[in-house]
């Protein structure tokens, strides 16, 4: 297998493209070669088998979603009331709904997950690591609510990214606004004093 680095991650984001475009079953080695434009076979060089493809594309889309050390910084800068989590809520929905192409092919890798036992074990490892580390930082930050409240708005904002990414029509930009605002009022009860 080929070792370089920067071919290794340039095959992988072309992966994510083409499975956000084309789906699981158009996700070859021809077609990521092609979207990557390399020479032919040369995802083959990289990648011993699909799972191996797909379970290394999962990575690589955490690693492309993972926020910088200063979104992380900024995160714990700043009041720790209901109007500050807001913000931080309204901007989490607009930086993993930028990443289109990643969160649809998050979708596949789900769906593909139900039939590949190493890549449902590695989505559930990540997601429930995401998900352990958000409650985590979320009770150092001081910011109101608790772990429920961190699930309850993971839940809920994850299925109007969907929304907003595969069916925008059935909720129009301001309506995203307005839905995330929403539920973080109805989620956290209001600021004491």
């Amino acid at each position: 297998m080929r070792q370089n680095p920067a071919r290794r991650a340039a095959l992988l984001d072309a992966g994510i493209e083409v499975l956000a475009r084309e789906g699981a079953r158009g996700l070859t080695f021809r077609a990521v070669d092609v979207q990557a434009e390399v020479p032919n076979g040369t995802a083959s060089n990289y990648f011993s088998n699909r799972d191996d493809l797909l379970t290394q594309i999962a990575h690589r889309f955490y690693e492309r979603l993972q926020p910088d050390e200063a979104t992380m910084t900024a995160s714990l800068a700043g009041p720790r009331t209901r109007a500050r989590f807001e913000e931080l809520m309204h901007e989490l929905v607009d930086r993993v709904s930028d990443f289109r192409s990643g969160y649809l092919a998050l979708l596949e890798l789900r769906l593909e997950a139900t039939r590949r036992p190493e890549l449902r074990r590695l989505l559930t490892e990540r997601i429930r690591a995401d998900i352990d580390f958000n409650i985590s930082h979320h009770e150092k930050s001081g910011l109101p609510g608790d772990a429920t409240t961190v699930v309850l708005n993971y839940l809920a904002l994850n299925w109007l990214i969907v929304e907003r990414l595969t069916l925008p029509d059935i909720f129009p930009e301001a309506d995203v606004h307005r839905l995330v605002t929403e539920l973080v009022e109805r989620v956290l009860p209001p600021d004491e004093g």
